[in-house]
């Protein structure tokens, strides 16, 4: 294994992921939660794409965003993990330079995806809340994969000058990591170069992903509020916020975790270290763990749906168990009356 801070190359084959520094002796007991928080990010989402496929009800765009937020949680989530739990588990620290760039262009990408379907959420809710007779006319199913389309565009061309920023530095100090996974700034800041405009870049990612997003997002429901309360009853303004509840509680699961680590890797110089990659790996895992429970619990469509499987099962093996024992009683009463046989 390629290793030493002091080594000098011109530009690095593979770099040395450390993992999280000043943990090392907690590696194994910290990648139980995180295998455990993965496990349940992959039978959340893989729950949320089955139950939207086979409920005809379900086919609607508020779903099929839904749907788009599983598939990306699921990329996100795996664009990490695997190399994460072998620095663990293993101590597989290498990875090579051009897996490193996928990796980090994967983040980067699909975290921008990820808050454009947010800003695509809310303006669903917005429609169906604020003009709820034209819903099904103005978000169509062709309006919906554009809106998709144009989500994923965004999130793809964002993403995409990063591994070129990164591959254009030269490295000459070290190929060490100090992180679980290939992050932008962790890995430019290794350059023996000015690196400002990475640094301008990613900024201006930032403002793109969570200023104007969550701009939009406010705006949306700034409208709905005004909506709602303008509804007669107190009731039906309940009722109405209700929808909204789920949407909220993922903006809040995903931004809040964004933000803090976004702001703490720029202005917390005085962190320790290892403080930085945990917050990073928080945000990376948390939000497509919550995601499809908070939807699971707070949308009635999906959780009824979930508990008609699970009474289905049980009542089926119940009726096979009963069946069972059934047949069970019946032979031992035949051979009763007949007789063991010869």
């Amino acid at each position: 294994m390629s290793n030493s801070n002091s080594t000098e190359f011109a530009n690095p084959s593979t770099f040395i992921l450390l993992g999280i520094p000043g943990l090392e002796v907690a590696h194994v007991w910290i990648s139980i939660s995180f295998c455990a928080m993965y496990i349940t990010v992959i039978l959340g989402n893989f729950t949320v794409l089955f139950i939207v496929k086979r409920e005809p009800s379900l086919h609607e765009p508020m779903y099929y965003f839904l749907c788009m937020l599983a598939v990306t949680d699921l990329v996100l989530s795996t664009s990490t993990m695997p190399k994460m739990l072998s620095i663990f588990w293993f101590n597989s620290r290498e990875i090579d330079f051009s897996a490193c760039l996928t990796q980090l262009y994967f983040v980067h990408c699909f975290s921008a995806i990820e808050s454009g379907i947010f800003v695509a959420m809310a303006v669903d809710r917005y429609v169906a809340i604020c003009y709820p007779l034209r819903h099904s006319t103005i978000l169509t199913n062709r309006m919906v994969a554009k809106i998709g389309l144009v989500v994923v565009l965004r999130g793809s061309t964002l993403a995409l000058p990063y591994p070129f920023l990164v591959r254009r530095w030269p490295y000459c100090r070290t190929n060490v990591i100090p992180h679980t996974h290939c992050e932008h700034m962790a890995v430019v800041k290794l350059a023996c170069a000015d690196i400002h405009i990475s640094s301008y870049y990613g900024l201006f990612v930032l403002l793109c992903r969570i200023g104007l997003d969550v701009f939009f997002i406010a705006l949306s429901y700034t409208q709905i509020l005004r909506a709602i309360f303008s509804l007669p009853t107190k009731d039906a303004r309940l009722k109405t916020f209700g929808t909204c509840g789920s949407h909220l509680c993922v903006i809040l699961a995903f931004y809040i975790p964004t933000l803090f680590y976004s702001l703490t890797s720029r202005f917390g110089h005085n962190l320790p270290i290892h403080f930085h990659v945990f917050i990073a790996n928080v945000y990376l895992l948390v939000p497509p763990m919550l995601n499809p429970i908070i939807y699971g619990v707070r949308t009635k469509q999906i959780r009824d749906r979930l508990l008609r499987i699970f009474t289905h099962k049980g009542t089926t093996v119940f009726s096979w168990c009963s069946r069972s024992e059934t047949k069970l009683h019946a032979d031992l009463a035949g051979h009763m009356v007949l007789g063991p046989l010869p």
